[in-house]
């Protein structure tokens, strides 16, 4: 049976279900940090039918596993992804946000980078992960590669930041790099 449920320190990680869609809207988008709209080069602002129906489709898609962090005490605080799976090539894409300025800087992000990555090759088989981030996170460019992904590429002036050019950084990790990693190699 796949394990889709993780803790430490009084925190969660699991899949996301049909009845977290509210609280996942009025906890998370009401307002939506305009950080994380920043680093995820989202917009600001969403109505609440849009959040409703991209996390409804999302749940029910066969190529993405969309898991929830919670804190403690049970509110949402994050989302991890695994998504865009191609089960012939055995790769899929990787985004994580988390929601709340309290809790960015405590370990929470790296550690479900690390549960994810380890979910997609033990779990589900993968061959590759891959990510791009953006060069003004650099906080997040450090967790990924403590988690053993690799840089393999940049697209320069990809992106706007605040009216200036920034980069979109290319990054995966590959099953053996990760067997490597686990093997404490």
């Amino acid at each position: 049976m796949m394990k889709t449920t993780w803790q430490k320190d009084g925190f969660t990680i699991r899949l996301a279900k049909a009845n977290d869609v509210d609280d996942y809207y009025l906890q998370n988008y009401c307002p939506l940090d305009k950080e994380v709209a920043r680093l995820t080069g989202c917009k600001e602002e969403f109505t609440k039918e849009e959040v409703t129906s991209f996390f409804l489709k999302a749940i029910k898609e066969t190529d993405r596993y969309f898991f929830l962090i919670l804190d403690p005490a049970g509110k949402i605080i994050g989302e991890s992804v695994i998504n865009e799976i191609d089960w012939d090539l055995r790769r899929a894409n990787f985004r994580i946000c988390i929601f709340h300025p309290a809790a960015r800087g405590k370990g929470i992000g790296s550690w479900a980078v690390e549960v994810n990555r380890d979910f997609a090759f033990d779990q589900l088989q993968l061959h590759r992960l891959e990510l791009d981030v953006f060069s003004f996170n650099p906080r997040a460019e450090k967790a990924y590669l403590r988690a053993g992904f690799k840089r393999e590429g940049v697209l320069r002036d990809a992106v706007l930041d605040q009216g200036r050019y920034a980069d979109d950084i290319l990054m995966a990790i590959l099953e053996d790099d990760w067997r490597r990693l686990k093997n404490g190699e």
